[in-house]
């Protein structure tokens, strides 16, 4: 197994007190979207001067079919639709690398997202870690989440990587991927790419 670097560094200034949304975004989908502006909507209402804070999970996992775009692309992703928005003018992005150690990951993330705020997720499993740490955690129930797991999502985007009709491929991804994100994708030709990666995906991110 190939060691993990840890890629990037943490940032040398931490906002605490901020609403973290963590997931891998691969690709970023409207499942996400629902996520955040839940969690945009509770933040504006309990706590108005915390910023919201995007957190980009596996930042340092090698190119594969169950991680096929950098954190780079997955930051890309977000900006391209916050920026089409009303609001989110408190929202920061911020990756952080895996070290395949969960009972040390939340310890780990702080140094990346900061420590002491609001945990907003749909996923039990990362809950459970948050709340061992003394966090407090809002648990969200994820929108249709069968519909928005990102490995359907991927090989829905794997199915069409190889096709060369942009309006074909906006209408078979837009059911689950917002427009400004399919359209990012295109221009950087980051569909394509999934043909030489292969099949499958996992039942995560």
């Amino acid at each position: 197994m190939t060691e993990l670097t840890l890629t990037p560094p943490p940032p040398n200034n931490l906002i605490h007190q901020a609403v973290i949304v963590l997931g891998r975004f691969q690709p970023f989908h409207k499942g996400h979207i629902s996520l955040i502006n839940k969690a945009e909507s509770w933040r504006m209402e309990n706590s108005p001067k915390s910023k919201l804070i995007l957190a980009i999970g596996s930042s340092n996992r090698p190119e594969t079919m169950d991680n096929p775009w950098s954190y780079q692309e997955r930051e890309e992703m977000i900006k391209s639709w916050i920026n089409n928005q009303d609001g989110y003018v408190d929202v920061m992005i911020v990756p952080i690398p895996d070290i395949e150690d969960p009972p040390n990951w939340v310890s780990h993330a702080e140094k990346y997202h900061g420590k002491g705020g609001v945990f907003f997720t749909s996923d039990e499993y990362s809950a459970d870690l948050y709340k061992k740490s003394n966090w407090k955690v809002i648990i969200s129930p994820l929108t249709e989440r069968e519909k928005f797991e990102g490995w359907r999502v991927r090989a829905t985007a794997h199915m069409m990587s190889t096709i060369s009709d942009i309006e074909a491929i906006r209408t078979v991804l837009s059911p689950s991927v917002h427009i400004d994100v399919i359209n990012y994708l295109i221009r950087i030709n980051g569909l394509r790419r999934l043909a030489f990666l292969g099949q499958g995906g996992e039942p995560v991110g």
